[in-house]
């Protein structure tokens, strides 16, 4: 059942990277800023868990996709990113309706490994907070 009656915000257009695992959750949307990628949905029935409110393993996942993306773009587009560690904390929920954005607001990058950390809101208010280390794994010449 979809509920996406509210207008995406200014400068989301759909997300740009698609995976199998992130299927599921579409529409996803994306905005890119000097320092990262902000990534953004409307809650909906798909994404929630058996009591009504948008699943953590969802937030982790995007979450982990948005500081990578953001890890990525600060590295200049020359390297791919493999998670090792990612840590969260929940503040609050997400429910259906509710504008859900992942912002990367710290990305650190060295020669092979990468340090992030993300905040999540719903509608604004904090929801989760997220830190991750990546490896760097250089593209060959």
């Amino acid at each position: 059942m979809m509920h996406q009656t509210r207008p995406i915000p200014d400068g989301f257009e759909r997300h740009f990277r698609q995976s199998p695992v992130t299927d599921p959750w579409e529409p996803l949307y994306s905005r890119r800023t000097e320092r990262g990628v902000i990534l953004g949905f409307i809650a909906e029935t798909a994404h929630t868990n058996s009591r009504g409110f948008v699943h953590g393993g969802l937030i982790s996942a995007l979450a982990d996709n948005a500081m990578g993306l953001s890890c990525a773009q600060v590295a200049g587009g020359e390297a791919s990113l493999v998670t090792v560690n990612l840590t969260l904390d929940f503040l609050g929920s997400a429910q259906i309706g509710q504008w859900v954005e992942f912002d990367t607001v710290f990305v650190k990058s060295g020669g092979t490994l990468s340090f992030a950390q993300a905040f999540v809101t719903a509608d604004g208010e904090p929801c989760a907070r997220a830190n991750a280390v990546f490896r760097l794994l250089r593209k060959a010449a």
